[in-house]
């Protein structure tokens, strides 16, 4: 029996089974890193962490900034806290600059008109402004949703017989036999009642500053003559008014749109997507009859967000 050649044998087959571990070992380690890199490119989903979404005072904002966490939970697995009601819309832009809240709904002709006071245009003008002046704020306007919610004036039709009224001007002749009623906020704003009393020398008996919750009912009741509202306010059908001709077009247009914080998409790019599958699916008719489900019918602003998105294939039941 030749010993040498037998040990020599089982030395080779050593280094051979040596170097098989070697290689399992090495290929095993580079499937847990790419396990890893699976894992951190996927951390908006998996990492349990959290977002909030915050929105106004008034039922429409309220509405969408549901429709914006329904969504963000149905398709990651953040979980997203809701801090909806917050207040007029310079306390949701402030909450959104302190990253109180990382994401809510917001209208172009505000951003421009009144956070940043600058000159308004068309809805694409004021959309391509929109974006550039809070991308240097580090914020991001994505798609709007597909309806302009703008300021508007509304009186009951004995009012408008009365006085024979079917645009501002012919407000102006008789302003000041009357009172207005409006949010707290649009008594003070550039392009609020500042603004329309420049553009159409409107020069009310009394300006009642009032939340927008009661400012339909203490007009048909007869407390105030005229409000302030918008396009899109449910309440307009509810309470059979109308709705006064713009006929110098001082109001800016107020495309609907999501707004986020820029740091936020950096950490979950995913969801700008996720949001833009809003973009385009809500017409003004659409987002009037989705208010007055709150506002007349009595539903809660969660459930209309909700079955709308279902209705509209964008989450599953």
């Amino acid at each position: 029996m030749d010993t040498s050649q037998t040990t020599e044998e089982y030395e080779e087959k050593g280094k051979v089974t040596m170097m098989m571990k070697k290689n399992l070992m090495m290929w095993s380690l580079v499937g847990v890193l790419m396990l890893a890199l699976v894992g951190c490119s996927s951390s908006a989903a998996k990492s349990g962490e959290s977002i909030t979404v915050g929105s106004k005072n008034f039922t429409e904002n309220i509405i969408i900034a549901h429709m914006m966490a329904d969504l963000v939970e149905a398709h990651t697995d953040l979980t997203v806290d809701r801090k909806v009601n917050l207040g007029g819309s310079n306390v949701a832009w402030t909450a959104l600059e302190n990253n109180d809240i990382q994401m809510y709904p917001d209208y172009t002709g505000t951003i421009v008109a009144n956070y940043y006071q600058e000159a308004t245009g068309t809805s694409e003008e004021t959309m391509a402004k929109t974006l550039e002046l809070t991308a240097e704020d580090n914020l991001k306007a994505l798609g709007s949703l597909g309806f302009n919610n703008t300021y508007t004036l509304a009186v009951t039709k004995e009012t408008a017989q009365k006085y024979n009224l079917k645009t501002y001007s012919d407000l102006v002749g008789v302003s000041e036999q009357l009172v207005l009623g409006c949010e707290f906020e649009f008594k003070d704003r550039p392009d609020g009642y500042p603004g329309l009393q420049d553009t159409y020398n409107m020069n009310f008996k009394e300006v009642k500053g009032m939340d927008h919750g009661i400012m339909f009912r203490s007009l048909v009741e007869g407390e105030v003559d005229v409000v302030d509202a918008y396009a899109t306010d449910g309440q307009i059908k509810v309470f059979d008014l109308v709705i006064l001709e713009d006929d110098r077009e001082f109001f800016p247009p107020y495309d609907c749109l999501p707004l986020v914080r820029q740091d936020t998409l950096d950490q979950y790019p995913e969801l700008e997507e996720i949001l833009n599958k809003l973009a385009g699916q809500i017409n003004e008719a659409d987002m009037q009859e989705l208010n007055a489900k709150v506002d007349d019918q009595g539903m809660k602003e969660d459930v209309v967000a909700h079955d709308f998105l279902v209705s509209a294939g964008l989450i599953k039941e």
